[in-house]
């Protein structure tokens, strides 16, 4: 079993805090939960960044995951802010080419 946190776009980075020692996993959600499709939140690359010092800070095992409008474009902007594991599944489940569409989110 692991033990994962998840941050809506609307939580505070230090929410965290008080659990990140004894954290497998953060999950930074850059959509509001609840439905696919939805469009990337920009301002959430912030949240990425301050979440990845903090797990470098407190607990440099924990992985980094982010969900929501993760493609092609965003999957690099938000694995530059820190992010080690993705959630992409209208980019990979929507396309034509489901194939495809992984090799660009890992820029093959």
């Amino acid at each position: 079993m692991k033990k994962a946190v998840a941050l809506r776009p609307i939580t505070a980075p230090s929410a965290v805090l008080p659990y990140l020692e004894g954290l497998d996993m953060v999950l930074v959600m850059t959509v509001e939960p609840g439905f696919g499709g939805q469009a990337f939140l920009e301002h959430q690359l912030d949240t990425i960044r301050q979440v990845r010092a903090l797990i470098e800070r407190y607990n440099p095992a924990c992985r980094l995951e982010v969900d929501g409008g993760i493609n092609a474009k965003t999957a690099a902007a938000v694995v530059a802010a820190g992010a080690d594991t993705l959630v992409a599944g209208s980019a990979v489940y929507g396309a034509a080419e489901p194939a495809v569409a992984i090799a660009a989110l890992r820029g093959d």
